[in-house]
């Protein structure tokens, strides 16, 4: 076991491994040692993306995180882009292809791939990774470190807190490198779960009567009374609630207002396309074109059939009705429901279940040209356990390739400098 290293990375997923590889690349004379609790580590990266690993988006801008700075978040986006990523996998053998939504996966479907590639890079470069070494704290002593571990202590020039947030606990990242940047001087802001399942009220849903069922809707998260977002993407109904992107996406929402006790509610549009006006038009128009055609017929031309009938025995509007009888009242009371339709939230699954984690190291307490810390020399943060969340889609492996590349450079020209200054 090593007991020293000129650079020590804690944690081995995205974000570590990615660091450790451009620290070698760019300066293969400083030593870097990973640790990771784990005695496998990367099981956050096999079980991304369904098992399949979304490694980043044919585009990726600053629009698509959440959190932090949106100026700081562009400046480090744009210092190793989509396109880099890319690349580097190619340059690793793992080829990719683009699916719906510029969602760039492993041709070979599989993230086991992406995970062998990067530890074969590792070791390849001459990266030390130490499994099964949990770090317990990170110590300042003067010019260096003192990182504790379940198996003795490791001294550092620097250190790179790479350990995630507080998602998918079981990979590891249980919120441990969080308390350590805390106790070192970092503010720490407050998490919830992000890109989650949500849980709804079966009081006040038909999501059981639809379970497995899947189309594109647009959600509205009203706070305090306005709308503040609109997200739109496929929504999936399950056993217990609500699931698929756009779902996800809206859980980060939803959490953050109620942990700023807003009043929060969200409502479904099942016709994205169409406004209120627009689509009182649609139904006037339709039934005077086929005045004998039902009602559950025209709704069904907008959804799924299923969705359909259970939307309109909640409205209470009989379905084999012809739209020509269809009073004006009872039109607009349809047209409201497709359009605002109420999802009744009650929470989400949590951090065993979601895919990221709102809230973290605040971000400008961090030098977007390096990555490392405003409050503590020689200390770098790097991947989700900064105050940036991105929405489900690759986005948030991207910020681990670039927070990594980042502060990878800046650890490689700082080793330079001061071989120069020693000279």
């Amino acid at each position: 076991m090593r007991s020293s290293a000129d650079v020590v990375v804690v944690g081995a997923g995205a974000a570590g491994l990615a660091t450790a590889i451009f620290a070698r690349r760019g300066n293969p004379v400083r030593s870097v040692l990973v640790l990771d609790g784990a005695k496998h580590p990367g099981a956050k990266i096999l079980i991304s993306g369904g098992s399949r690993c979304n490694v980043t988006n044919a585009v990726v801008t600053e629009r698509d995180f959440w959190g932090g700075r949106g100026t700081i978040v562009r400046r480090i986006l744009r210092a190793f882009t989509a396109h880099d990523a890319a690349e580097f996998f190619r340059g690793l053998g793992v080829a990719l292809h683009e699916e719906p939504g510029g969602k760039l996966f492993p041709d070979s479907n599989r993230s086991r791939e992406v995970l062998d590639a990067l530890l074969r890079e590792l070791r390849a470069r001459g990266a030390v990774l130490q499994a099964d070494q949990r770090v317990l704290d990170v110590i300042k002593q003067g010019d260096t470190f003192r990182v504790v571990t379940n198996r003795g202590d490791v001294t550092a020039t620097t250190v790179v807190l790479a350990t995630g947030g507080r998602s998918l606990p079981k990979t590891g990242s249980d919120g441990t490198g969080l308390e350590i940047a805390h106790r070192i001087g970092h503010t720490i802001v407050e998490t919830t779960p992000a890109l989650a399942p949500l849980l709804l009220d079966p009081a006040r849903s038909f999501h059981a009567e639809v379970s497995g069922v899947a189309h594109e809707v647009e959600l509205a998260i009203w706070i305090d009374g306005s709308i503040d977002t609109r997200l739109r993407g496929s929504l999936l109904w399950t056993h217990f609630g609500a699931s698929g992107p756009v779902a996800m996406n809206t859980s980060r929402h939803w959490l953050r207002a109620q942990l700023e006790r807003h009043r929060v509610i969200i409502t479904v549009s099942f016709c994205p396309d169409r406004s209120f006006e627009e689509l009182e038009n649609d139904l006037i128009g339709a039934a005077v074109a086929k005045p004998t055609s039902t009602v559950q017929t025209f709704v069904s031309s907008l959804m799924p059939s299923s969705i359909a009938l259970a939307l309109l025995q909640r409205v209470d509007l009989p379905a084999a009705a012809p739209l020509a009888h269809l009073e004006r009242d009872h039109r607009r009371r349809l047209t409201r429901a497709i359009v605002e339709w109420p999802l009744p939230v009650t929470g989400t699954r949590g951090y065993s279940f979601a895919e990221a984690t709102a809230g973290g190291v605040a971000l400008d307490e961090i030098d977007p040209a390096t990555m490392a810390s405003r409050v503590c020399a020689g200390l770098f943060l790097v991947g989700e356990m900064l105050d940036v969340d991105g929405r489900i889609g690759g986005f948030n492996f991207q910020w681990a390739w670039s927070t990594a590349f980042v502060a990878a450079r800046a650890l490689a020209r700082g080793a330079a400098m001061q071989a120069g200054a020693h000279a």
